[in-house]
């Protein structure tokens, strides 16, 4: 097997093995991550709700997932996307700066819609 491909999958199952102790920690514990915005004003900010989504997704509870954070569900599948492309060209075409330049015109736009979220899911309290 592919020596980077190996890395890949190890630095994979370990972020997966972490993330599901955080899951069980949390949901035995009733610790999550505060947040600092939220702590501070009292409005939610675009991520609040972020851990608890991810969590609902692990569950398959897709509905309660996208109550708890709207915008993860029109950003994720791009992430998701990115992160596999950027393991393909580690992998396979052997790149080892493998941060892909994002068009200044999609960096702006995830910008205004995720500024734009926050001050909307604030009005009307998703």
């Amino acid at each position: 097997m592919n020596e980077r491909l190996k890395k890949v999958v190890k630095i994979n199952i370990i972020l997966c093995i972490v993330f599901i102790g955080y899951y069980f920690f949390a949901k035995k514990t009733n610790l999550y991550v505060p947040c600092i915005f939220y702590e501070l004003t009292g409005y939610k900010c675009p991520g609040c709700g972020i851990t608890h989504c991810l969590f609902e997704i692990l569950k398959l509870n897709f509905k309660g997932a996208f109550y708890e954070n709207p915008l993860v569900f029109i950003y994720l599948p791009f992430l998701i996307g990115y992160y596999f492309y950027m393991l393909y060209l580690y992998v396979y075409q052997k790149k080892d700066h493998i941060l892909i330049k994002i068009p200044n015109g999609f960096k702006i736009g995830i910008l205004v819609i995720t500024i734009v979220y926050g001050i909307i899911r604030n009005i009307y309290h998703f």
